[in-house]
């Protein structure tokens, strides 16, 4: 394994990795928070929406309709076949696999990122709605000022959960030829005939790096509870 510069397939696999899984994740977090924001705020002033008509209802109604068919494909449909959907058949031209898959895996990211934000948004007691409206925010001010802050203080351990998931859902990137660190491994057998100590290693590293994020999500799950007392 180490001979030949082998262990630079390791290497450019496991910074591949971290860059899909980074970028996905930044991806994500964007599309979940416009979406979750889309719903809850479908959620909360429905009835007050369809009370008063008109274009703003009919807009609200069409863009959470949107956002269900959204998460409903996303999170009905495997992700390996999404990616292999986004490689193969919508930007089939590409040729940056790295691109094409960071961006399958923030659309499969957003939607769960977008589950996770709203119930965040939706724990949120209303009393801080009205105190924003009481101090002259409109709905859009008091959900960028003040709704959304606390949102991310209360879903942040949770959304550090998904950056572990998303890393570990990174490993079938090889499958529309993206040397990632599962690759890297099953490149290095291929080559020695021998599956034992490439992915062997290959599982070692997602173990240790899995474990020290998991460490990192205990660290500032503890932090946040003594903050609140």
């Amino acid at each position: 394994m180490l001979e030949n510069n082998r262990f630079d397939f390791i290497i450019d696999g496991l910074k591949n990795t971290f860059l899909i899984t980074l970028g996905s994740l930044v991806l994500g977090v964007i599309l979940g928070v416009i979406v979750a924001v889309v719903r809850s705020t479908y959620d909360k002033n429905h009835t007050h929406l369809k009370k008063r008509g008109g274009i703003s209802y009919f807009l609200m109604s069409i863009l959470n309709k949107i956002c269900q068919v959204y998460l409903t494909v996303i999170r009905g449909t495997p992700v390996v076949v999404q990616l292999m959907i986004f490689y193969f058949i919508i930007f089939a031209k590409s040729d940056d696999g790295i691109a094409v898959a960071t961006f399958a895996f923030g659309i499969n990211s957003g939607a769960y990122v977008a589950e996770i934000f709203r119930s965040g948004i939706m724990a949120i007691d209303n009393g801080q709605f009205e105190a924003g409206r009481s101090l002259g925010l409109n709905y859009i001010q008091t959900m960028l000022y003040i709704i959304v802050p606390q949102m991310f203080k209360v879903v942040l351990p949770t959304l550090c959960n998904e950056f572990i998931v998303l890393l570990k859902e990174t490993s079938v990137a090889g499958y529309v030829g993206v040397i990632d660190l599962t690759k890297a491994g099953n490149t290095i057998a291929g080559r020695t005939f021998s599956y034992f100590i490439p992915l062997i290693t290959v599982a070692i590293i997602y173990l240790i790096v899995v474990m020290i994020l998991t460490k990192l999500v205990g660290i500032l799950e503890r932090r946040l509870r003594n903050s609140d007392h």
